[in-house]
């Protein structure tokens, strides 16, 4: 199974409006694992890792649905690559970026 890594910054109107916590919900249910914070500039920021074809789920996922109240302007990806296990062991909120 080959394992993958990307991540990933999200702009628009996704602070305040429960994105962090639909992020989680989305990523546990396609068995990814990693984190998600709020950045100070408004924007959404995180790290998401698991197999390749869920990553590629995720990233339509955080590209074009988000939460319900929120309303996504751009999602951008990088450091994406193949890793020899996971760095994680569940999907997370943390409260500030690193």
């Amino acid at each position: 199974m080959l394992l993958r890594s990307a991540d990933f910054r999200i702009t628009g109107v996704v602070q305040g409006v429960f994105f962090r916590k639909h992020v989680v919900a989305e990523a546990t249910r396609l068995d990814l694992v990693g984190w998600v914070a709020n950045a100070p500039d408004g924007s959404v920021v995180g790290s998401v890792q698991g197999r390749e074809d869920a990553i590629v789920e995720m990233k339509g996922w955080l590209r074009h649905v988000g939460s319900p109240k929120s309303r996504i302007e751009d999602a951008t990806f990088e450091n994406e690559r193949v890793i020899p296990s996971l760095d994680f062991s569940a999907f997370a909120v943390r409260r500030a970026a690193p």
